[in-house]
Parts: C-alpha cells; structure tokens; sequence
C-alpha cells in the first residue's frame, strides 16, 4: 500500500484543486479559504504562493502560460509573473451567495466545473462547460440542484464524465458526447463514512476520489468495481489527488485543515499540506486550456 509523505507542511485552511503543469513541470493548487494559489516544483523544491481577490475554487494551466482561475464569482486569467487577475466572464450574477468550487480541462480542451452554495445548505449549484463561440466565450449550464459540487473528472476515451454531489455521498457518471453535450446522468457510487470530494480519472480509467472526513483516497475501476482505498494518514480531510511528475507516476494530494476536531489536529499537525507518493498508473495527460479563447477576454483588470 502507497505511504503518502508530506512534500509541502503549507497547512492550508482548505486545499484544493491540484493540477500538474506540464509546461513548467509544476504542481498548481489553491487555498480556498486562504484566498491563495501555490505553486510546488518538484525537481528544484520551490515554492511560489500568490494571493487571491476572492475564494479559488480551482486554477488550469493555459497554453499560453497564464492561468485559469475561478473564483467566487466568475472565470479569471491569472499572469503569474504579474500576479495581476483579470475576469474572463461573469459567472451566476444572479446568485452571491454561490461560488465556484472544482474544476478541470479534458482532452479536447473543454474546461469543466462545479458551482455550489457557499453556506453549504442550498441546492442552487450546477456543473457547467465552457468552450469558444465565435470570439467570445459560451459557459453552458449542465445539470443542476447541488448543493456542493466536486470534480468533474473525464475518462480517457472521452465518453464518460464524473462528478459528485458531496453532501449526499453521490459520484454521478454521465454519458458524453463529441460536442460536449451530457446524458443519462447515472449514480456511479456511494460513499459512506466521509464525504466524495475531488475526482480525477488515471489513464486506465480508474477513478480516484479524495474523502473529506474520511483520511482517505477511494478508488474505482470504470466498471464500478471498489479498488483498495490509500489511508492519508496526516490529513482527516482529503479533497482531491493529481498526477505528475515527467512520467506522470507522482500522486499528488491537497488536504484541508478546515472543520477538523482540535484533538485530530494535535495527532495531524500537518493536516492541510501537500502529500505525494509513487504510483504504477500514471495519470493521463494533462492538457491545458486554449489561450485563443481568452484573448478578446482579458479586459477587467482587478490586480
């Protein structure tokens, strides 16, 4: 069974949304609760954090070596160089009391993401997509009546999308189309002692789900088939895994200090830091999102 090690004692209050970059051959992840985003270079062993005008649900690699960020209220375009956000588009204007949790980009480019009640007791949540129309940028409401969104994540053959309602245990599987269209929303799994946080799929098709409240990894084969779960031992909070490295065989996993009992925290004290061990599937392929689409975007400075 894999050891997880720390490789980052950061202690976020929520850590969330790990994702490798390939192009600078870095983990990214964000502190929800921290108003940050880090980032991790295994090779040299730096460390870069920048902060953040509002709660990051999650951050993507751009093509073009900017970054994606949603935020509470909309999808934003980070420069790390500058550290100056810009909005990209407005996302549920009509609901503040919404943010944007998880997200991530399949491999045709197509960025995906959950939004969720921010008091976490409303079903006002969605999954929605995003992809280019014409020069400008088309978000597309999914499915609806969550009230904690998390992943989604992509199978490889690209047929199949998961994503998960926390608060009610549930991974949905949908069926998914060539032109990004989803159907036959299924219930995939059920998770009991915990909560199914972050989702992402390796190359064979295998699911990983980080547990909040579980200390936990679960996995599953595309089939439904409980794999053995990996034990976190220094985090009761476990919100999502990324795979990295040259060869992709590196799990990454982000952890949160939030809602964690004080006498758990005394037995954890590097609860909400990165951890990170070997793996014999590696992960699929990272694919970062299409600069050309935010081009015309990028107008709303808010650094």
């Amino acid at each position: 069974m894999p050891q997880p090690h720390c490789v980052w004692d950061i202690r976020a209050e929520l850590g969330e949304g790990p994702v490798w970059s390939v192009r600078e051959q870095a983990l990214y992840f964000v502190d929800i609760v921290g108003l940050a985003i880090h980032r991790f270079h295994p090779a040299s062993g730096a460390r870069a954090s920048w902060p953040a005008p509002q709660r990051p649900g999650f951050v993507a690699p751009v093509s073009d070596g900017t970054l994606m960020c949603g935020l509470k209220d909309g999808l934003y375009s980070l420069d790390p160089a500058t550290g100056v956000f810009c909005r990209d588009v407005a996302v549920e204007p009509d609901l503040p009391g919404n943010r944007i949790n998880d997200g991530s980009v399949d491999s045709k480019g197509r960025l995906w993401f959950g939004t969720m009640d921010d008091g976490e007791s409303t079903p006002s949540g969605a999954l929605y997509s995003v992809t280019r129309e014409g020069t400008g940028l088309n978000v597309l409401r999914h499915d609806e009546g969550y009230i904690v969104t998390n992943g989604p994540g992509v199978s490889p053959d690209g047929r199949r999308l998961y994503h998960n309602h926390s608060p009610a245990g549930i991974i949905y599987v949908f069926d998914l189309a060539e032109d990004g269209s989803l159907s036959n929303r299924q219930v995939f799994a059920r998770i009991s002692d915990g909560y199914p946080d972050g989702v992402v799929v390796d190359s064979e098709g295998n699911l990983w789900v980080g547990v909040w409240n579980g200390g936990r990894i679960v996995r599953f084969r595309p089939d439904g088939t409980p794999l053995p779960s990996i034990p976190v031992p220094g985090a009761l909070n476990v919100t999502k895994v990324a795979f990295g490295g040259p060869d992709l065989r590196t799990a990454y996993i982000t952890t949160a200090r939030k809602n964690t009992p004080p006498d758990r925290l005394a037995q954890m004290p590097q609860a909400g830091s990165l951890f990170s061990f070997q793996v014999d599937v590696p992960g699929q392929q990272p694919v970062p999102f299409p600069a050309a689409e935010l081009a015309a975007l990028r107008d709303i400075p808010l650094g």
